[in-house]
């Protein structure tokens, strides 16, 4: 599989770690349809990656709202070659907390967002994907989603969004396992700290405390190396079922 003839599909690709896979994408000379809930954002993206990239807004969560949204895609790109995953929420609570207990329903929504939608979008485009012409290893498609090393060392306050992340990681081998037999890979990144917006808008201090916690090298993650590791992936036909850190070997403590 090649990067400059893929036509993706980038699940919150308006921003962050979505948005920097969706222009390495077009850089390679592929096509791109980001998915994101934020329409402003989103028109501001496709007309700063140019005429081969589209937004249509979509719920992950909805699966009806990725259902139409995967359709049209593929209809937009004359198919779908590859899906990233990387919309998602990172609510944190402590279960226990001064206030009492935390409301289920919080939980619930990081699981729907994270979990479910990552399953949402990736059954939707494995049914798109499975109409293409294989190639000469017989593949089909590439389906990669977005962990976390939180999935492995959540900390304290991170129960819902551990879970939802561990969650993306445990589905990947069944996926994949099922998939085989259409051609269609299925991976996942799990990322460190990395600097996406959410991190933009903390202190310099803050940044520069967490980033003197990854042993090598000493900084934040950047979204152009998770997108890279996206790239890897998709061109590198025998990395299936797969997990792959991309954290400067951190290992998070409880907080």
């Amino acid at each position: 599989m090649k990067l400059s003839e893929a036509k993706a599909v980038v699940t919150g690709g308006a921003s962050g770690l979505g948005f920097a896979t969706a222009q390495r994408i077009i850089d390679e000379g592929g096509q791109v349809v980001l998915f994101d809930i934020n329409d402003e954002l989103g028109a501001e993206s496709v007309a700063a990656l140019g005429d081969r990239a589209t937004y249509l807004n979509t719920d992950v969560a909805d699966e009806a709202s990725v259902r139409k949204s995967v359709r049209e895609a593929g209809k937009t790109m004359g198919g779908i070659t590859l899906a990233v995953n990387c919309a998602g929420i990172a609510t944190a609570g402590r279960a226990l907390g001064r206030e009492g207990p935390w409301p289920t329903s919080n939980f619930n929504r990081v699981i729907q967002i994270n979990l479910i939608g990552s399953f949402n979008v990736t059954k939707e485009a494995a049914a798109v994907m499975n109409e293409n012409e294989p190639t000469e290893d017989g593949e089909r498609g590439v389906v990669i989603s977005t962990a976390s090393i939180a999935a492995f060392e959540g900390q304290i306050g991170q129960a819902a969004y551990a879970a939802s992340k561990g969650g993306v990681h445990a589905m990947m081998l069944p996926l994949a396992r099922e998939f085989a037999g259409f051609g269609i890979r299925v991976n996942t990144v799990a990322p460190g700290i990395m600097l996406t917006p959410m991190m933009s808008g903390m202190s310099d201090e803050i940044k520069e405390s967490l980033a003197s916690q990854v042993p090598f090298p000493k900084r934040l993650g950047r979204p152009e190396e998770f997108a890279s590791t996206v790239a890897y992936i998709y061109e590198t036909s025998y990395v299936n079922s797969e997990t792959i850190r991309v954290d400067g070997a951190i290992r998070m403590q409880p907080k």
